[in-house]
């Protein structure tokens, strides 16, 4: 089943002096389940398709269907309570806090969703296991490796178990034997059933995933296994 069904997205940017198409009826499906990288070159609307995607920005037109929702006109509040429930975020540049521990980091999530505070305790404990990262519950980001602050990112994504991981770059400030390990983890969250979408440049991170989207000047260029 379809979990995302884009048809004909277009997205512009416009200041007073410039207008520029980052989406051109741009057509996309993502089965629940996949694990999907999408490539291109810069400014190609890699970005901005994970944005709409993650219903962070809508599309100017175009449909987005959201397990057969059709989502794109819906408002503002709606959209922050569909994406609260499904999708997590992975970001090249970790947005930990810096204030917060590990483990606060990662409950942040579940504050939003104000669950009970044993219940998010439990739901920590288990995810920086799952993650191997409890020895680290109390240290701060700062005290932390870049592999380890992206464990900990992850971490944070999954803690509220979305069916849907969104990962920007997810290696981009990591050494190889690092991005390898947060790639390995993307792969076994896959495979225990989340689906996940990966922006990466990295052709060596794009075989991790079952199926690459090519775009070119905002719209899918080609779309095939790996």
């Amino acid at each position: 089943m379809n979990m995302i069904d884009l048809k004909r997205i277009t997205k512009m940017y416009r200041t007073e002096e410039v207008e520029t198409t980052a989406l051109n009826e741009l057509d996309l499906k993502v089965e629940s389940g996949e694990f999907v990288a999408i490539m291109g070159p810069s400014g190609c609307g890699k970005s901005t398709l994970l944005n709409i995607i993650g219903m962070l920005d809508p599309p100017d037109n175009g449909e987005y269907h959201f397990d057969e929702d059709e989502i794109s006109k819906w408002k503002v509040a709606e959209l922050a309570g569909l994406r609260k429930k499904n999708v997590g975020f992975v970001f090249q540049n970790f947005n930990l806090i810096d204030e917060l521990s590990v483990e606060e980091n990662i409950a942040l999530p579940l504050l939003y969703h104000k669950i009970p505070k044993d219940k998010a305790k439990q739901a920590v404990e288990s995810v920086m296991d799952q993650l191997d990262i409890a020895h680290r519950a109390k240290h701060y980001p700062q005290q932390l490796s870049g592999g380890q602050q992206q464990r900990v990112a992850v971490a944070r994504a999954i803690v509220t178990r979305p069916k849907l991981i969104l990962a920007d770059e997810p290696t981009g400030n990591l050494d190889s034997k690092n991005g390898d390990d947060v790639l390995e983890l993307l792969k076994q969250l896959n495979e225990d059933g989340t689906t996940v979408i990966m922006v990466t440049h990295s052709e060596h991170d794009a075989r991790f995933s079952h199926r690459v989207v090519r775009l070119h000047d905002g719209r899918v260029n080609s779309n095939g296994n790996y």
